[in-house]
């Protein structure tokens, strides 16, 4: 099993520098790559301080630049926000300019906060329906001289400009959790990445089971791969993961208030959660955390990444956004790479 990063600048407060957050993301980055890290995964958000990531491909170019041996993924595009002809000249002058290092992972979209902005009145459904659509048709673009009559886009004979380095393409991800999802991703010949959350064991099953029965189904042409994104944090003690458990119980009561979007946003900054309002949502919790999340000593990590490399999941990636200092998602981040990587070379 693949050991991967999944990052963002993550700035919870109005007085964090921004060029900060930068400089320490890049720090984090080029922590994985020279610790043999497989993927460095950065998403598309818009407007959210919580996840500042306007577009994945200027962040992938720039650590490019500061890295040697990592790919580098979109984790991910947001599929409505994108036509077709612009998704496939991005993607493939990013797979040029790193050198074919380029993982184009596809989503429909989780926040309504960014829908209403972006595109007001699109629904998950609609823009499931728009994914579905831009797949094929960035693989025809790349092919060349494609002309295209949808639902949601119309054009003429049109090439990608450039083309991508990596033949016949840069491999595709879709961000998959029914079972319709996986099945799409399946027959288009394109990995899947899924994502828990908070829930625990049976979630992280029953993905693989979906993506697996879709397989079994639809026979792809070549071996496809199905990657588990999760949080996780490597303590140094029991006391040490005690506490990253309760600072992403935090983070996911957050989390939930961006997905809720129901709070009042300044300046990118949803307003602060009081202690009493997240004591009172029951629907996570610190016990939740430390449960179901891959928190604990390298060997408890160790243990329960070995359980997903049985399941059959080729790749994890280690979900670092939490809230936490820089210097506690660095310790946690060198303490991954020195002690549990070394067990899944």
């Amino acid at each position: 099993m693949k050991l991967s990063l999944f990052v963002h600048m993550e700035r919870t407060t109005p007085e964090e520098s921004q060029e900060k957050l930068h400089d320490e993301m890049m720090q984090l980055c080029e922590i994985a790559d020279q610790g043999g890290m497989h993927t460095i995964w950065t998403g598309e958000h818009h407007g959210m301080n919580f996840t500042i990531a306007p577009n994945p491909f200027i962040n992938l170019v720039d650590i490019a630049h500061r890295t040697k041996n990592v790919r580098l993924g979109t984790g991910t595009v947001i599929a409505p926000f994108s036509h077709p002809i612009r998704l496939a000249g991005e993607a493939a002058m990013t797979d040029l300019v790193t050198g074919g290092r380029l993982e184009l992972g596809i989503a429909r979209g989780a926040y309504s906060y960014e829908y209403e902005r972006l595109m007001p009145g699109l629904t998950a459904w609609d823009a499931g329906q728009r994914m579905r659509e831009l797949i094929p048709a960035v693989k025809k673009l790349w092919e060349g001289d494609y002309a295209h009559d949808g639902e949601y886009w119309s054009f003429p004979s049109t090439t990608s400009s450039p083309q991508p380095k990596q033949q016949p393409h840069p491999p595709i991800w879709v961000a998959a959790r029914d079972p319709n999802s996986h099945e799409f991703a399946v027959k288009n010949g394109c990995n899947v990445q899924v994502t828990p959350l908070h829930q625990g064991p049976e979630e992280i099953e029953r993905l693989v089971t979906c993506f697996k029965a879709a397989c079994d189904e639809f026979k792809p042409e070549k071996p496809l791969k199905i990657m588990l994104l999760q949080h996780g944090y490597v303590a140094e003690n029991d006391a040490d993961a005690q506490q990253a458990a309760e600072e992403l119980n935090r983070f996911y009561h957050y989390f939930g208030a961006w997905f809720k979007n129901e709070r009042p946003v300044s300046q990118g900054l949803i307003q602060p959660l009081t202690e009493e309002e997240m004591a009172a949502n029951t629907y996570y919790n610190a016990e939740m955390m430390r449960k179901n999340l891959v928190i604990g000593s390298p060997n408890e990590v160790i243990t329960r990444l070995k359980k997903y490399e049985q399941m059959g999941y080729a790749e994890f990636a280690l979900w670092l956004d939490s809230g936490m200092t820089f210097a506690r998602k660095k310790a946690s981040l060198e303490r991954f790479i020195r002690y549990v990587m070394p067990e899944f070379h």
